[in-house]
């Protein structure tokens, strides 16, 4: 049984229904892959989607410390555990480390759904092919809106209140600079008329369990699960979940063949032959670390692609930190498996930003959120946060009274959980900022890597640091790094926010695809007809 009951719809079919042939092939279910294949159906193709996940369906997604540990998958450049179809999908390298979501709906169903626009200046940046730029006031704009209609951004209603809101506007007073407001997160805050989206899609407004990033039990998150997915289905769209897709290449037929393997079945314990599909056209939104990955191993097999491929790799700037165990109530933790309304509200994952984009150089700017940390993840918190804050925090109250109501604090998380005492005074920070983006992806012994040393030693970091610790002082807490961005640590970064690997250019020589994400031949640098990257791997700077 799904949420409040209610028989859960499965829009995912077995593998024995696909056909040898589509107009078009979908490749990836998260932003890039939903869209296309919404898009694909509407205009009245053929579509085959084909997602490495399983279908989770709300009340399927994991509310206890034992369930979300089952569903790691982590892969290291030696090795790998947990399941290939882990929804929490963790890549470890010695540089940066990558979080991405792994199911129908990619990362939409792990992330906080924050739907805000980049600085116009971005696109200044010349690695942007000229076409793109022209059209920022028309093609682009119309897509933000598109955008916008399907996903139902809206703000936290002003009726709500939460303390960690509340808190991150207090950090904003730190920055007269900046500008503090509540984001437009893709949540719904009220009931859809009968229960039923604009889609056909069941679904209910948020119950502020703060457990977004595990996957919302709730129905009211707006994963592409509960809009562009069904569209698509709705429209005709077929899709196969389970599938791996290894490499593409020409079809002897005409357009395109998409090599996968089907998990679960014990083939991909071996070397067994993959199966394939065909298709007149091949969209690759299977994210920046899937399509890369699809488009290195296609170019082991001759495909002739961009020396560019694999380059321009970045995290988004993305940083996680803490302050931890300070004066201010935040109840930052999800609720989990508690009963419903049992604890204090959490509220999404993210809903207000401390906005300081408005620099001189926009490379200098960053936004700064507050966040929730899931409920199943909360029992690991009162050791860990206590722990890190003995060997990293920075305590931006000194008195002895202060000192002594934090230790209480303290005990009665490590007596009674992460919803009293110290954690529950506890502030989650996420930033993105600016990097480098000089990343390297790279295929070894058929395993992709991230190759990028000295990521972390990037100065914009010190500058993220140094604008964390002025916002955790008029909270009274102790400002927490990640415990792997440590000296001791080598700097090492996580990104939730990968980008980059298959970037656009004005020709063969500065990109992987063209302003159209066509990817490109590297013999004569024309587009090869039918072949499309749609994802964040596009992303050139």
């Amino acid at each position: 049984m799904g949420v409040s009951g209610r028989e859960i719809r499965r829009i995912a079919l077995p593998i024995e229904l696909i056909r040898e042939r589509y107009d078009v092939i979908v490749v990836g279910s998260g932003y890039g892959g939903a869209i296309a294949a919404s898009r694909m159906a509407r205009a009245g193709r053929t579509v085959c989607l084909l997602e490495r996940g399983r279908e989770f369906q709300p009340g399927e997604y994991p509310d206890t410390e034992m369930e979300a540990a089952a569903q790691f998958q982590i892969d290291l450049p030696e090795e790998r555990t947990g399941s290939r179809i882990g929804l929490y999908d963790l890549r470890l390298h010695p540089d940066i480390n990558v979080f991405v979501g792994c199911g129908l709906g990619g990362t939409s169903l792990v992330n906080a759904s924050v739907a805000i626009q980049p600085d116009p200046r971005v696109f200044a940046d010349p690695a942007w092919p000229d076409e793109i730029r022209m059209d920022l006031a028309t093609r682009v704009a119309r897509g933000y809106q598109r955008a916008r209609e399907m996903l139902k951004p809206n703000p936290l209603p002003e009726r709500v209140g939460l303390h960690k809101l509340d808190a991150l506007e207090t950090s904003s007073r730190e920055f007269p600079e900046g500008t503090f407001y509540r984001l437009p997160i893709n949540v719904t805050f009220s009931d859809p008329s009968a229960g039923i989206n604009h889609v056909g899609v069941f679904q209910q407004a948020c119950n502020m369990c703060g457990d977004c990033c595990s996957g919302c039990n709730h129905s009211a998150k707006n994963s592409v699960l509960m809009n562009y997915l069904p569209d698509a289905v709705n429209h005709g769209a077929e899709i196969f979940t389970l599938a791996d897709v290894r490499w593409v290449e020409p079809s002897e037929a005409g357009g395109w063949r998409v090599h996968y393997q089907m998990l679960e079945t014990g083939q991909e314990e071996f070397d067994a032959p993959t199966e394939f599909v065909e298709g007149d056209i091949v969209i690759l939104g299977a994210g920046t670390l899937g399509s890369t990955e699809i488009l290195l191993r296609s170019a082991e097999r001759g495909l002739r692609l961009s020396s560019r491929l694999g380059e321009r790799f970045t995290g988004n700037g993305d940083v996680l930190a803490f302050s931890y165990n300070g004066e201010a109530r935040i109840d930052g933790v999800g609720w989990g498996a508690s009963p419903p309304e049992c604890l204090p509200p959490t509220g999404p994952t993210i809903t207000g930003v401390i906005d300081l984009r408005g620099t001189a150089d926009v490379k200098d700017g960053m936004v700064i959120e507050e966040g929730a940390i899931p409920g199943a993840a909360g029992g690991i918190l009162p050791q860990a946060w206590a722990d890190a804050s003995a060997m990293l925090g920075v305590n931006t109250e000194r008195g002895l009274a202060d000192r002594v109501r934090e230790r209480e604090r303290e005990i009665e998380s490590l007596l009674r959980g992460p919803h009293v005492g110290a954690d529950r005074n506890t502030q989650t920070y996420l930033v993105m900022t600016h990097d480098k983006g000089n990343g390297k992806l790279r295929l070894v012994n058929d395993r992709l890597l991230v190759d990028w040393p000295g990521a972390g030693t990037d100065p914009i970091f010190e500058r993220v640091q140094r604008n964390l610790i002025a916002a955790t002082r008029p909270i009274g807490g102790t400002y927490l790094p990640n415990p792997i961005w440590a000296k001791v640590m080598g700097h090492s970064l996580i990104t939730v926010h990968p980008l980059g690997g298959c970037p656009m250019g004005a020709d063969v020589d500065h990109g992987v695809v063209n302003h159209q994400g066509k990817v490109l031949n590297a013999d004569g640098g024309f587009p090869y007809e039918g072949l499309y990257v749609a994802d964040g791997s596009v992303i050139p700077v």
